[in-house]
């Protein structure tokens, strides 16, 4: 069984669940204070272009190896190879009732899981002449974008959301 590192983070109205598997743990670049710090931003960034509502959100992101992201492409994309990012988007499906007995609660609308591969991601940072941790912050401003129904099927949306991704780094200072 593996064993991970589970961070739960409470911050504005983002709950940020952080794993970052064995495997790669050793070569951390990023705390989780600063994954959780960035998130915040982008999500109060989306909030000021209404392209999300304001509300509690929450969401996964999972660091890992080539490995494991090898093996979830194919499991759910059917595809025998190690990728950057996977988004497994939640908002597809119906959101739970909320108790009407509480009336202060909110329940969290679950955006759904970032999944990136540390050693993919060492290797394009390479590649491109840039640092992990700008690297990994764009991947998961990708997959951020893939979780509110950003997709790029043609050279335009893929322009449209390169420009978001620029901007989204540009907030946190990357």
């Amino acid at each position: 069984m593996l064993s991970l590192s589970l961070w739960v983070f409470k911050k504005l109205s983002i709950d940020l669940y952080c794993e970052i598997y064995p495997e790669v743990a050793d070569c951390q670049t990023i705390s989780e204070e600063q994954w959780q710090e960035w998130f915040t931003i982008w999500e109060q960034y989306l909030q000021s272009g209404e392209a999300i509502a304001d509300r509690e959100y929450e969401l996964s992101l999972a660091i890992t190896d080539d490995l494991t992201i090898q093996k979830l492409n194919l499991q759910y994309r059917q595809q025998d190879r190690p990728t950057d990012v996977l988004s497994f988007a939640a908002l597809e499906s119906d959101v739970p009732a909320i108790p009407s007995d509480d009336s202060n609660y909110i329940e969290p609308t679950c955006l759904g899981d970032i999944i990136i591969s540390q050693t993919t991601a060492i290797r394009q940072a390479e590649e491109r002449g840039h640092s992990l941790t700008y690297e990994l912050a764009w991947l998961a401003a990708h997959g951020l974008l893939h979780l509110l129904g950003w997709d790029h099927p043609d050279d335009d949306s893929l322009e449209a959301m390169l420009k978001q991704q620029d901007l989204m780094l540009q907030l946190i200072s990357l």
